[in-house]
């Protein structure tokens, strides 16, 4: 993440420093996994990330994968958020032991089909960008497909 500092002087408000800050993300995947990691570990019920189709489609393989319980789009101006409630065992322990991010902007993780992690013996999973949509990695091994390795969950 780089935050710029932008400064902006007003005549009304004489030699008083407006100071604004805009943030500009490198890695949006990376910040909502981390997002989800710091919620988990802090043992919240649900984590807000804002939205895109990317990210929406992360959260649709985790659902399908029994990670989260579900997620609704939260519609606010000037932007849309999404609302990821977080599961937990019937004893409060966590679903998602560690979230990382594989394949990064500046280096990129791209495998076949046959040569698709297994995440701790098909313990975990790997969420793979494929021409078919996002995928688990058991889906894109049952689709016969590969593709960019986004994420790893166990």
């Amino acid at each position: 993440m780089v935050r710029q500092h932008v400064s902006h002087r007003s005549k009304s408000l004489g030699a008083m420093l407006l100071e604004v800050y805009s943030i500009m993300m490198t890695d949006p995947i990376a910040d909502m996994l981390t997002r989800i990691r710091n919620a988990v570990s802090i043992e919240r019920a649900f984590v807000d990330v804002p939205l895109s189709k990317e990210k929406r489609g992360i959260a649709d393989v985790l659902q399908r994968e029994g990670y989260i319980w579900d997620y609704e789009i939260i519609e606010q101006q000037p932007c849309s958020a999404m609302r990821i409630h977080l599961k937990y065992g019937p004893n409060g322990e966590r679903v998602i032991q560690k979230i990382d991010r594989v394949s990064k902007p500046g280096r990129r993780v791209y495998l076949g089909v046959n040569d698709l992690p297994e995440i701790l013996q098909g313990m975990g999973i790997s969420v793979v960008s494929t021409n078919k949509g996002l995928l688990s990695n058991r889906e894109a091994k049952e689709q016969l497909v590969g593709g960019e390795v986004l994420c790893s969950i166990w």
